[in-house]
């Protein structure tokens, strides 16, 4: 049964990443038509990031309630609706409105998902379920590029994705069978999952850290995205169109990356893929800033192929971090905390570029890198010890008996 729900799962990720950087790609054609600021798209990418904070949070209890199947179907639907709303507005406001129900449908398919992959698949999959992401997130903008480039409104590449998303919600919805087939056989550890309280929840040993982790990895990641170009156009002084063309080494490293990862991840595990991504992320970030010409383009591809295997590798170790019947409720906190510092420190770094100077980015990625490392580490330990401890009680106990 796992292996025909593989198939809808890779195609949900793909829709996942569909709209993803689509507003980033239709902006420069939609805000004066709307009569928007410039800025104002950060104003819309702060409702949507709000909403899957919100519903992350929330996953556990959905997840516990409904399933992951339907939960998945659910939320499609709702980024589907809230699309096509995108492709019919014709102000900033409705903009806002419907970037709420995006936000919320995106945030619950993103923590469903990974849980059950999590749970379910070897490590690979984990990598290429993210690698497939990146195939949605690339093809959005090259949809609504087309369409400008035909003549066509932005409205038409909203309406073209919203179409493909609700292909997609058909194919889920015809997948329910599976999902359900999946649970009565008892193939899945749903049933044993418990709802935690957000206090609870971070209460768990090594949360805190982990927590941390995430949110220092999505930070780096984000950042680095956004204020690549910018980097190397104003500090390093190339044409903005290397500066386009060196900062899409970026995320090629992430994709490529993430599919090679893929390849290797079940023999050398979680934790080493995560340390190894975490030191090759370290040596970009410390090439990024040296005087030389192709220093800058190495060392974007170097972080972003750093990046490729760290969230896949930190996801899929939740349930053994954590115990299975944790792993929907700390899933959900910890898409929060990823989604919180991805909302958070691309605009604080730009208000203190802007004061202190855009040659301080790759000494905030060294900063970053090194804190997700040590938290990291520190989880890693706390869970070290804890498994450590039985088993250092079950030994005592069988000298007691033998003695």
């Amino acid at each position: 049964m796992l292996h025909l729900l593989l198939p809808i799962i890779y195609l949900a990720f793909i829709g996942l990443g569909l709209p993803d950087s689509l507003l980033g790609s239709a902006w420069p054609a939609m805000y004066e038509e709307l009569g928007a600021p410039l800025r104002s798209a950060g104003v819309v990418g702060m409702i949507i990031s709000v909403g899957t904070i919100v519903s992350s949070l929330m996953s556990g209890r959905v997840v516990k309630r409904f399933g992951t199947g339907p939960t998945t179907a659910a939320s499609t639907a709702m980024t589907a609706v809230a699309l096509a709303g995108f492709s019919s507005s014709s102000s900033f406001f409705e903009l806002c409105l419907w970037g709420i129900p995006y936000g919320l449908g995106a945030g619950s398919i993103d923590a469903a998902l990974n849980n059950f992959v999590a749970l379910h698949y070897a490590s690979r999959h984990m990598s290429w379920l993210h690698c497939f992401w990146g195939i949605g997130a690339t093809t959005g903008p090259f949809v609504m590029g087309l369409c400008l480039a035909h003549g066509a409104r932005w409205n038409a590449g909203y309406m073209i994705i919203g179409a493909l998303q609700l292909l997609l919600v058909i194919c889920l919805i015809r997948s329910l069978p599976l999902w359900s087939a999946h649970t009565r056989t008892g193939g899945t550890a749903a049933s044993a999952q418990k709802a935690l309280g957000l206090r609870e929840t971070a209460g768990l040993p090594g949360a805190k850290p982990m927590l941390a982790a995430f949110f220092c990895y999505c930070a780096l990641e984000s950042t680095t995205g956004l204020w690549a170009g910018s980097y190397v156009a104003l500090h390093k002084g190339v044409a903005p169109e290397t500066a386009a063309t060196w900062s899409a080494l970026f995320y090629l490293g992430i994709t490529v990356g993430r599919f090679a990862s893929g390849c290797i991840t079940d023999s050398l595990g979680d934790e080493r893929m995560a340390r190894y991504g975490q030191r090759i992320a370290l040596s970009g970030a410390l090439l990024l800033p040296l005087p030389f010409h192709y220093a800058a383009p190495a060392g974007l591809a170097l972080i972003g192929l750093g990046c490729a295997p760290i969230f896949p590798s930190l996801l899929h170790a939740t349930p053994e971090h954590f115990g299975a019947e944790h792993s929907q409720s700390i899933m959900g906190l910890q898409m929060a905390s990823a989604y919180a510092g991805t909302t958070i420190m691309p605009p604080l770094f730009g208000a203190v570029a802007e004061r202190v100077g855009i040659a301080l980015l790759p000494f905030i990625l060294l900063l970053l890198v090194v804190a997700m490392r040590t938290m990291t580490e520190l989880t890693n330990r706390i869970h070290a010890r804890a498994k450590d401890r039985p088993q250092r009680g079950d030994e005592s106990a069988s000298l007691r008996v033998s003695s």
